[in-house]
């Protein structure tokens, strides 16, 4: 991926670094939410303030649920590093507008240099990470036995635990039936399975090449990401 900065430089880190955590960065298109975190190993200076950033790790965070295949040019990068502070949003301030000045702290708000900016911000790091490894087995007009492995967004990197925590207060998963744009069935489950019998698929009429849904719920956000399984 190639990048040009406005300020700033970029530099390689090794393997294990980048690892432990080295070279974190985002891209996006600019919104309050599209965003993708990602990190990487090699940045080779190509040009005036010109990076080629390789071997790279991409959709960290949980942002693999909502990644592109591939980002268009003239999408925005960031490294996030020390500069890049947290906004502290209340619970209660999710999802309203509020009016930002963002400009340099030593020159204070009323700089001519500062820009306003209107924005609402949802609370991603709320946002319930994209279930993993959906599998189903059957076929339409037969029963389709769904499956995944529930991922965390909360102290998931330890391999000590038998599981990895849960996260949220509860676990529930939304499981929806699609064909096409329409949504035929949409259900709540506590567990990472689901059972969808022919005489469901025939209640919901469904034809060939609809989809099954699965995505994590949680009590503060709402649904993750979905993954989908789709039938021919």
């Amino acid at each position: 991926m190639r990048v040009k900065l406005s300020v700033g430089d970029l530099s390689s880190a090794a393997v294990a670094d980048v690892l432990n955590g080295a070279n974190l960065a985002v891209i996006g298109d600019g919104s309050a939410e599209n965003w993708e975190v990602f990190q990487f190993v090699n940045a080779q200076l190509v040009g005036p303030k010109t990076y080629d950033l390789r071997l790279r790790l991409r959709g960290q965070a949980g942002s693999d649920g909502v990644m592109p295949a591939v980002w268009p040019i003239g999408s925005y990068f960031l490294l996030l590093d020390s500069a890049v502070p947290q906004i502290e949003l209340g619970a209660a301030a999710r999802g309203l507008q509020r009016y930002y000045r963002v400009g340099r702290a030593d020159l204070g708000y009323g700089d001519a240099q500062a820009v306003s900016a209107t924005k609402a911000f949802s609370g991603i790091g709320l946002r319930p990470y994209a279930v993993a490894h959906l599998r189903a087995i059957g076929a339409l007009g037969q029963a389709i036995g769904l499956s995944w492995i529930r991922r965390t967004r909360i102290e998931g990197d330890s391999w000590l635990g038998l599981d990895v925590p849960l996260g949220e207060e509860a676990e529930l998963y939304q499981v929806q039936v699609l064909q096409g744009d329409n949504v035929l069935r949409d259900d709540f489950v506590s567990g990472p399975r689901f059972a969808y019998t022919a005489a469901m698929q025939s209640a919901d009429r469904v034809r060939a090449g609809f989809r099954l849904s699965v995505a994590q719920v949680s009590a503060r956000f709402g649904a993750g990401p979905a993954r989908q399984v789709s039938f021919g």
